[in-house]
C-alpha cells in the first residue's frame, strides 16, 4: 500500500482495526479483465484476519474476483461537514488483499458474524435463516494484507 501523502492524518493500525471493525458498511472494489475498475458497497464483518461478505451465487463482482482475487475495501466511519473551514471532519480505513470463499465451518463462522454484527437481538433467527437461506449463498473472507487508515479531527 502506497504511504500517506498526509502523514500528519494518519492513525495507528490499531485504531485504523478498531474503525473496521465498527463500521457499518464498506465499499468492495474490484478490476474487471478488461481493467474496469468496479466498487459495491458491502455489510460485512471482521473474523480474525478475514473481512467476510456474502451475496449472492453470481454477479460482477465474482466475475471479477475470479479474474483477478486482489481488491481494496474501504470503510468511512464519522464524518462532519466543516463549511467554514471548506473541509470535513472524517475517518476512514483502507484494506488492501486477497479475497477467498469460505467453506465448512468458516463460512459457517462469516455467516454467524454477520448475524452478531447486524442483528444481535435475533441470534434464533438468524441461526434458522443460516439454515434455510445458508446453503445458496456464497461466503467470501478478504485477507488483510495492508490496513491504512486516515482521520481528521
Amino acid at each position: 500500500m502506497k504511504e500517506l501523502r498526509r502523514k500528519d492524518r494518519g492513525i495507528p493500525e490499531s485504531e485504523a482495526r478498531e474503525l473496521l471493525e465498527r463500521g457499518e458498511y464498506g465499499v468492495l472494489s474490484t478490476i474487471s479483465t478488461d481493467g474496469a475498475p468496479y466498487g459495491v458497497p458491502l455489510s460485512y464483518c471482521v473474523i480474525g484476519d478475514a473481512v467476510c461478505f456474502h451475496c449472492a451465487p453470481g454477479g460482477h463482482k465474482l466475475e471479477n474476483i475470479a479474474a483477478d482475487s486482489r481488491v481494496s475495501f474501504c470503510v468511512v466511519g464519522r464524518t462532519e461537514v466543516l463549511p467554514e473551514k471548506f473541509s470535513t471532519r472524517y475517518e476512514s480505513v483502507i484494506v488492501t488483499g486477497r479475497v477467498m470463499e469460505f467453506s465448512g465451518d468458516e463460512k459457517q463462522r462469516a455467516l454467524e458474524g454477520l448475524v452478531e454484527k447486524y442483528s444481535p437481538g435475533f441470534r434464533e433467527g438468524g441461526a434458522r435463516y443460516i439454515a434455510t437461506d445458508g446453503p445458496r449463498t456464497r461466503v467470501f473472507g478478504i485477507t488483510i494484507d495492508a490496513i491504512s487508515g486516515k482521520a481528521r479531527r
